[in-house]
């Protein structure tokens, strides 16, 4: 046998103990209120600390947020992996709907049309048949494209969702995109600066948000 020491930890108590894990091994936090709440839930997600090193809000991101998803809005998705990555048990009791039109069969025909990817297609798509204003968040975890896309709609003030929360991974575009959404001043977001992101994180920022406001609903 190994000298390993198990953690004894009740089912329930499982995801309270990491919290307080994470607490405890950053006493001095670099975000406060939701923002570490948010924050912390994506370190939770990844179990990577330097993420709070280029996690980034912009001024009102958080409340922008809240107020879109207590309001009941639209959720839209680069991928169906985001998609599902937003449970329903907390958008239904909030009124929301979450979105990926990666499925639609018009898709691929305005990708091969326009030679660009799928999920470029799916944010004109989306604004197409059901606008992209303030009762929307838009949650990119995948695809620099359909980031950089919906920041030209932004540009041109064709789309002005409530919230972005852009966090595409990997190395083509995928820093730029978010330098991109960072440079902008229109449209709150939240974002990691770099290469890092992902569907699982971009998701869990949604989660948390929600979490908080059904919590505030069971107080």
């Amino acid at each position: 046998m190994t000298n390993i020491h198990i953690r004894p930890c009740a089912p329930a108590q499982i995801e309270n103990t990491s919290m307080a894990i994470i607490d405890s091994e950053v006493p001095d936090k670099p975000f406060s209120g939701v923002e570490w709440l948010v924050a912390r839930r994506m370190v939770h997600t990844t179990a990577d600390f330097d993420l709070l090193n280029h996690i980034l809000f912009s001024p009102g991101a958080v409340d922008a947020g809240l107020a879109a998803l207590q309001a009941g809005c639209v959720l839209y998705t680069d991928t169906q992996m985001a998609r599902m990555g937003i449970p329903m048990r907390r958008m239904t009791p909030l009124g929301c709907e979450v979105r990926c039109l990666l499925a639609d069969p018009r898709v691929e025909g305005l990708a091969k049309k326009n030679n660009t990817t799928r999920t470029r297609a799916c944010v004109d798509l989306a604004l197409a048949d059901h606008g992209l204003g303030s009762g929307s968040i838009y949650v990119i975890g995948n695809a620099p494209t359909a980031l950089i896309r919906l920041l030209e709609l932004v540009d041109e003030g064709r789309a002005r969702p409530a919230l972005i929360v852009g966090m595409p991974v990997g190395f083509v575009n995928a820093t730029e995109s978010k330098e991109l959404l960072i440079a902008q001043q229109t449209i709150p977001f939240i974002t990691i600066r770099g290469r890092k992101g992902g569907s699982a994180l971009a998701a869990c920022v949604i989660n948390q948000l929600a979490h908080c406001l059904l919590e505030q609903r069971d107080a």
